[in-house]
């Protein structure tokens, strides 16, 4: 079967790779100059950033994409090594913990920090974490849904998640194994990348944590666009057309609505039996779809909040004891939860995220200079913020903060990239996270990976099924092509 992937972002370029391993013959088209999407680059006055997702968790899930286009990382120059310490986290007070490359490690941090009682507790941690990642993985998040009812077909697995606790409450579920609140939001932080504030989070979502936490957070040599450079050329190796500069402007339909193929920007037509698409989703129905009624999900579902990431090219390195990934956790974490989700407005008392990959990788700055990613929450479009005039303030608080917390702040070359901004890329109000993972918009609730109404039509990206984060759109890709073959197999 004749394939059309749009998008060579991560989702379309896993759901490409495995594509091939299925035996389909494949094309892929992708709008920018170069395959990746939101794993993107910039290149500026020596200096090279990331500027889509900066942490990359099970490496094993991208090995197995690569494996169905017959490549292995080796072959296609693809390096990684495992972070230690994974993160730094640094609280109000001024104190810090580490998450380290092992659970013994992490474990010898917490009891130096904490005492025995947190550290014998982080013993009944991890195991939990284990089981909550067997139970969940396959059964639930591997796994395309028809519909609600698809849950009580595992119905051994949905009781012992129920004896797990994983629909309860992420905070408290994590805290009862604590004393030290440090604890609780360094273990449960995890639930603002799926969009919600961990005492609202269920509890089945520390499987992020376990990703990031036990089984370990690493660097790809050259930064994260060596992750979609590898798989492009998996997929070069495989004979697959990838065309970069070819922007879909229509999904094209026989006369019983089926897809018959792709028209670009260029006039060019593809013919396709089958299409992937890996457009945000809302994004994808107003311009490729605009006479198919928008899920209800899409039109009326709670969007996660933004983020305001700003590279900085500096002069100089940080202070001693700066990681790869250092957390900063404001004092005020339930009010600044209220106030982001809640009320649309900017954290009083902002939590951040600031990567130095230089520490990793001397290629991505000159020599002595240092790479930044400042990120910070934000509300999407949908709240009360002024984008147009408080991208000036906010890159001024950061700026302090920055320079308060021992990094350098000698700025040689900027770029600021804020909710305007992603919403120009094609991101729903303007936030890179898609849907919230609130209990109603996950798993057999979160919109489909079919079009209804359109045969062959299929959709893969952090949108829809299973979510938010590498990991999850890499799955993303594997889940569509499932529906291609499955597709492909009842038209024979």
């Amino acid at each position: 079967m004749r394939v059309a992937v749009v998008g060579a972002g991560l989702s379309g370029l896993s759901a490409a790779c495995h594509l091939v391993g299925a035996g389909h013959d494949v094309v892929v088209l992708e709008r920018e100059p170069i395959p990746g999407g939101r794993a993107g680059t910039i290149t500026d006055g020596g200096f090279r950033f990331d500027t889509g997702p900066v942490v990359m968790t099970m490496p094993g899930l991208l090995d197995d994409a690569l494996a169905a286009a017959g490549a292995t990382a080796a072959q296609v120059g693809l390096t990684m090594q495992r972070l230690d310490p994974a993160y730094r986290a640094v609280y109000a007070d001024g104190s810090q913990l580490r998450i380290r490359d092992s659970t013994a490690a992490t474990r010898a941090e917490i009891l130096a920090a904490c005492g025995p009682v947190d550290a014998a507790g982080f013993d009944r941690f991890v195991p939990w974490l284990e089981r909550l990642y067997r139970i969940e993985m396959e059964p639930f998040i591997a796994r395309n849904y028809d519909s609600v009812f698809g849950l009580l077909s595992r119905p051994g697995a949905a009781i012992r998640l129920l004896r797990e606790g994983g629909l309860r409450r992420l905070g408290p579920s994590v805290g009862r194994f604590f004393q030290d609140d440090r604890l609780t939001r360094l273990f449960s932080f995890q639930a603002l990348y799926a969009g919600v504030a961990p005492a609202d989070a269920r509890a089945m979502f520390a499987v992020i944590t376990y990703m990031d936490s036990i089984a370990g957070v690493f660097y790809p040599q050259g930064g994260m666009r060596a992750i979609p450079a590898a798989l492009a050329a998996a997929l070069a190796r495989a004979g697959v057309d990838l065309h970069c500069g070819a922007e879909v402007t229509e999904i094209l339909r026989r006369g019983d609505g089926a897809v018959a193929g792709v028209s670009l920007a260029s006039g060019d037509r593809i013919a396709a039996d089958a299409v992937v698409c890996t457009l945000d989703l809302p994004v994808a129905y107003r311009r490729l779809l605009p006479d198919l009624a928008m899920p209800r999900v899409l039109s009326r579902g709670t969007y996660s909040p933004a983020a305001v990431v700003w590279h900085v090219g500096v002069a100089g390195r940080p202070s001693d004891g700066i990681a790869h990934h250092n957390i900063h956790f404001g004092a005020d974490w339930d009010g600044a939860f209220t106030a982001l989700i809640d009320h649309g407005r900017l954290m009083p008392d902002p939590s951040r995220l600031v990567s130095v990959p230089s520490l990793s990788d001397d290629s991505l700055a000159p020599a002595g200079d240092s790479t930044l990613y400042v990120l910070e929450p934000v509300p999407n479009l949908a709240g009360t913020v002024d984008w147009r005039r408080e991208a000036g303030p906010m890159r001024e608080r950061l700026l302090a903060f920055l320079d308060g917390a021992g990094y350098p702040t000698s700025i040689r070359t900027e770029h600021f990239v804020g909710p305007l901004d992603w919403q120009a890329q094609g991101m729903h109000l303007g936030t890179p996270f898609a849907l919230a993972h609130r209990f109603g918009q996950s798993g057999p609730f979160r919109p489909g990976n079919v079009a209804r109404g359109v045969p062959g039509l299929f959709f893969a990206g952090s949108g829809t099924t299973p979510g938010v984060g590498v990991p999850m759109v890499l799955v993303s890709g594997l889940l569509a092509a499932r529906r291609v073959q499955a597709y492909a197999t009842g038209r024979r």
